[in-house]
C-alpha cells in the first residue's frame, strides 16, 4: 500500500508538471513520442546512474544536456525518484538505462517513473541489448537472477557506448556526423582499455589470478579475462557478511592460497576485515570500484578513469611479491 500511494503521488505530480509545461498558443510543443533535436538545440538526456551519465557527456559533447537520476553513494537497484527527477524525465528527449535488472527490471522504479510521465518507448534505450546476461542466485539454485554489473568489464562498456552513440545519432540527426566522430573516438578508447586489461592480466602469475571481493559484482570481468572469483555474498541482501558466508570464504582462501583481498568503495568493510583477520591475507591498500563513479573532481570521476583504476589495482595487487 505504501508503494502504491508513493507511485500514485508521483503520477499526479507528473500530470501537474506536464500541465505547467504546456504552451497556451500551441507553439514550440513537441510530441513526446518522437523527440529529436534541431541543429542548434541540445538533446535533453536523462540517465539512470553515474557511469551512463559520463558516457552521455563524452559521446554527446556539446550536443547534449545530461540529467542523472541515481547520484553517487545511492543504490541504483531500489531508487526513489525525486520531484526534479520526474520533471527531467517528463521533458527528456532521450533516456538511457543500464538494463540487466540494475534498475529493478520492467517492474522496477525506472519503468514505473517512465509510465508515470507517459514517456514513449522510442525515447527509452537500454544499453545492454547486445550483452549476454550472466546469472547469480540463491544457495539452492532456485532464485537465479541476472547479474547487472556487466559494465565493470570494458568489453561490455564498448557495446554500451556503441548503443548510446547510435541512439544519439538517431535523436540528433542534424549533428549526426560530429556525434558519430565523438562516439567512435570514445569506443576506440574503451577497446584500447579492453586490450590493455587482457595483456596485463596475462602477466600476473597464474596461481595469483583470483579476485576476492565482498559482492559477486565482478562476474563479467572475471569470466572475460580468466580470473577466478570468490566473494562473501552473491547478492545484496540484509544477510550480507553472515557468519556462514564468511566461514565459506575463509575455507576457500585457505584452500587456494589467495594472495590479497579487495573491498569495494561502496560496501561495509567489516565483513572483509573479519575474513582478513581469520586468514592472515591482507586487504588491498585501495578500494576497488563496482557500482558507481565519484563526483566531478574526485579521483575516479569518469568511466575511463574507473576502468583504468580497477585495471591498475587488480594487476598491481595480484602481481606483488609477498
Amino acid at each position: 500500500m505504501k508503494n502504491l500511494v508513493k507511485w500514485l503521488g508521483l503520477s499526479l505530480l507528473a500530470v501537474f508538471m506536464l500541465a505547467a509545461c504546456g504552451n497556451d498558443d500551441g507553439e514550440g510543443t513537441t510530441d513526446a513520442g518522437d523527440k529529436t533535436a534541431q541543429a542548434d538545440d541540445k538533446l535533453q538526456v536523462v540517465t539512470s546512474f553515474t557511469i551512463i551519465a559520463d558516457m552521455a557527456r563524452e559521446i554527446g559533447g556539446d550536443f547534449v544536456e545530461v540529467y542523472n537520476l541515481v547520484p553517487t553513494g545511492t543504490d541504483p537497484h531500489e531508487y526513489e525518484p525525486l520531484p526534479n527527477d520526474i520533471k527531467a524525465a517528463t521533458d527528456a528527449d532521450v533516456l538511457f538505462y543500464n538494463g540487466l535488472n540494475l534498475e529493478g527490471g520492467e517492474k522496477g522504479w525506472f519503468f514505473k517513473m517512465m509510465d508515470s510521465v507517459n514517456q514513449k518507448d522510442e525515447n527509452i534505450f537500454s544499453l545492454t541489448e547486445q550483452v549476454e546476461p550472466k546469472y547469480i542466485g540463491g544457495e539452492d539454485g532456485t532464485e537465479e537472477e541476472i547479474n547487472p554489473h556487466a559494465f565493470i568489464d570494458p568489453a561490455v562498456g564498448v557495446k554500451m557506448a556503441e548503443a548510446m552513440r547510435d541512439a544519439l545519432i538517431e535523436k540528433h540527426p542534424t549533428n549526426s556526423d560530429k556525434i558519430k566522430e565523438q562516439g567512435d573516438q570514445y569506443v576506440a578508447r574503451l577497446k584500447e582499455l579492453d586490450e590493455e586489461f587482457a595483456e596485463r592480466i596475462s602477466t600476473i602469475p597464474e596461481e595469483n589470478r583470483v579476485l576476492v571481493t565482498s559482492e559477486r559484482a565482478f562476474q563479467y570481468l572475471n569470466d572475460h579475462y580468466g580470473l577466478k572469483e570468490a566473494y562473501i555474498w552473491e547478492i545484496d541482501t540484509e544477510e550480507n557478511g553472515s557468519p556462514k558466508q564468511i566461514k565459506e570464504l575463509v575455507h576457500y582462501i585457505q584452500e587456494h592460497n589467495v594472495p590479497v583481498l579487495f573491498v569495494e568503495s561502496n560496501v561495509d568493510t567489516r565483513p572483509m576485515e573479519t575474513v582478513s583477520e581469520e586468514t592472515g591475507v591482507p586487504i588491498a591498500e585501495k578500494p576497488i570500484y563496482s557500482d558507481e563513479i565519484g563526483n566531478p573532481g574526485d579521483e575516479i570521476d569518469t568511466y575511463v578513469k574507473y576502468l583504468s583504476y580497477n585495471m591498475d589495482l587488480i594487476h598491481d595487487e595480484l602481481s606483488k611479491e609477498r
